[in-house]
């Protein structure tokens, strides 16, 4: 759960979050040592007084210039598209979860079970308990077993939604007459919280998305 002074991303709570937080230092990392290398040069071309008289062409330099850059583009790019398949493949699910977006809230489907569905509203302000979290709780939580290989598929039914749990590393859009899946595993028990992430009215705000995650002992009882 994002808190006021997070500057960075969530802890991550399932393995491909995990990835993606790793990609993430890995790029910034080749980003911070382009920005003080170019840094540098620039300040030294400010300051330098030397010049060279017989300077008309360098070729050497200029074929570094121009490979080094494709090499680093390399390192970003190969990690970045081993991601993105990982991301889209759909391993064998142990429970598949239907998630409808509504103007505004989100209605579930337990497609394994006979008759599990509900609907999940934002608790307003002034019924929320003391220990519950403001725009963020709902009223009926998704509760998920950790561990198991879970298949959410994501629809809407009137404009654009998206459903979006940023800990799991989890965006999937909500579209009118299509249905979208994706993958994920929780490889901790908690609380992980998320929000609509595509504008969808007038309260796209209000909202919210809970999954509640427990061992699969209990998640059976």
């Amino acid at each position: 759960m994002a808190t006021w002074a997070n500057l960075g991303l969530q802890d991550s709570s399932s393995p491909l979050m995990e990835q993606l937080n790793f990609f993430h230092d890995h790029t910034l990392l080749i980003l911070t040592m382009i920005t003080i290398l170019v840094g540098y040069i620039m300040g030294m071309l400010m300051f330098n007084q030397f010049t060279n008289r017989y300077l008309l062409h360098g070729q050497t330099i200029e074929i570094i210039w121009t490979v080094l850059p494709a090499i680093i583009l390399m390192f970003i790019a190969f990690p970045s598209l081993r991601l993105l398949y990982l991301m889209d493949e759909i391993n064998t699910p142990s429970i598949t979860l239907k998630s409808v977006g509504h103007q505004w809230y989100w209605s579930y489907e337990y497609s394994d079970f006979l008759n599990l569905e509900f609907d999940s509203y934002m608790i307003p302000t002034n019924e929320l308990e003391t220990n519950g979290f403001r725009l963020l709780d709902v009223d009926n939580r998704i509760v998920l077993p950790m561990n198991n290989q879970i298949r959410i598929l994501v629809t809407a039914t009137d404009v654009l939604h998206s459903w979006t749990v940023p800990s799991l590393g989890v965006k999937v859009d909500a579209t009118p007459g299509r249905l979208n899946q994706i993958n994920f595993l929780i490889n901790r028990p908690g609380l992980f919280f998320g929000q609509c992430s595509e504008i969808c009215g007038a309260n796209h705000s209000f909202m919210p998305i809970v999954i509640e995650s427990i061992p699969m002992n209990y998640f059976i009882k």
